[in-house]
């Protein structure tokens, strides 16, 4: 039986979660009747907050989204799709260079278990913004409240600051 298509999944590390992140997942959570943020463990980066906590993080700054749901998950994004009913995965992409690794991707999964992919593009606002930039700027004392949501913006402070 092929997944509903009226429920999608945004998957990601989320190490942080950003402003931009939240942007794709608002807009999409308007076009599905579920959106699922799928929480990516992969053992082998090493992230600055464990999954427990980007779930966590995630979940209070998607409380006003009520049809947003957040899991962790290892393994092929496609499982997470097949085991939730998402017929769909939701990309944002920021620039060219972002669209050619997710296409390939979107081959993979539409061939791996028909799962169709869905690009979003960046709202303007937040086209140069990365998880990794937020954690170096927050690293060298420079204020990134206008790219991710206060708690987060706490949360990076006080586990930069025991490093």
């Amino acid at each position: 039986m092929k997944p509903e298509a009226r429920i999608a999944a945004c998957s990601g590390s989320f190490d942080p979660v950003t402003y931009g992140h939240l942007d794709i997942f608002g807009r999409a959570a308007q076009l599905y009747d579920e959106l699922w943020v799928a929480v990516f463990h992969n053992a082998s980066k090493n992230a600055l907050f464990s999954v427990e906590e980007r779930v966590e993080l995630l979940k209070e700054t998607t409380a006003d989204m009520p049809n947003v749901r957040v899991a962790s998950f290892q393994g092929l994004v496609v499982d997470f799709c097949q085991k939730h009913g998402a017929g769909v995965l939701v990309r944002g992409v920021r620039a060219a260079s972002d669209f050619d690794y997710e296409l390939q991707m979107a081959q993979m999964n539409y061939g791996l278990a028909g799962v169709e992919t869905v690009f979003i593009p960046t709202n303007p606002l937040y086209s140069f913004l990365s998880s990794s930039m937020v954690k170096d700027v927050t690293k060298w004392g420079g204020d990134v409240s206008s790219h991710v949501p206060e708690i987060v913006q706490s949360r990076l402070i006080e586990r930069l600051r025991q490093e």
